[in-house]
């Protein structure tokens, strides 16, 4: 038993940390001729949008405990909006980043993504998603919420086991251009929405109220990071 642990054991670390050979380029740019298909149109945009919240919610989440916040709980809902409530000082820079980790989080982790896949790294990205999963999942407070991210964990797993080195490949692209190309949309939307409602209680009006500073400069830095991330993962993904 003690042998075979031993064996187990650096045969583990070893898929975790290698680096699988790159997908041929007909996969990079289908992949993300796919994710664009998904992100563009309406009807699809509105059930795939659950995964941009996940990302969205988590990196709330992320940030609130990395600042010192106590977080209570993560809320999803079927349209789409979410919710996350941490407790600590309403003020500050925690809150501040906190606040301003929404629109951010799931264009970086695609760029974060694209990092791991330009040096090869397919395995070490679905098992880092996965595990990122699975930690949110302790925190989620609704039955929807924990039906979406067990959804969206289990299929991360079963890709990660049970898939061959191409399926792999195939998923992680995919999903990396996912949220490079998703994460442009959200903040046209919030644009868009206060173009037509006004101000309200968005995380740019809440940031605003938190810093004093105008809502459309922080609805600048949501677009900025998507952007770039966008333009940035992107290269890493084609080997530009």
């Amino acid at each position: 038993m003690d042998r075979l642990a031993a064996t187990a054991l650096p045969d583990l670390w070893d898929r975790l940390l290698g680096t699988q050979p790159n997908p041929d380029r007909w996969v990079v740019t289908g992949t993300a001729l796919v994710a664009l298909a998904v992100v563009v149109p309406a009807a699809l945009w509105r059930v795939a949008r659950n995964a941009i919240t996940i990302a969205h919610e988590g990196g709330h989440g992320l940030v609130a405990l990395l600042t010192g916040r106590t977080l209570t709980g993560i809320r999803l809902h079927s349209d789409t909006s979410g919710l996350t409530l941490s407790r600590g000082k309403p003020y500050g820079l925690g809150m501040i980043l906190t606040a301003a980790a929404g629109y951010t989080a799931p264009p970086l982790l695609g760029l974060g993504g694209a990092a791991l896949l330009a040096t090869g790294r397919i395995t070490l990205l679905l098992w880092a998603a996965t595990a990122l999963l699975l930690a949110m999942l302790v925190m989620i407070r609704n039955a929807y919420g924990v039906l979406t991210v067990l959804l969206t964990g289990g299929t991360f797993l079963l890709v990660s086991w049970l898939a061959g080195p191409q399926v792999q490949a195939v998923f992680a692209y995919a999903v990396v251009w996912f949220l490079l190309l998703g994460g442009v949309r959200p903040a046209f939307e919030l644009q868009v929405r206060r173009a037509r409602e006004g101000g309200g209680d968005s995380d740019a009006d809440q940031l605003a109220r938190l810093t004093h500073a105008p809502a459309g400069l922080w609805l600048f830095l949501f677009h900025a990071v998507s952007l770039c991330s966008l333009m940035g993962g992107g290269r890493w993904l084609l080997g530009l």
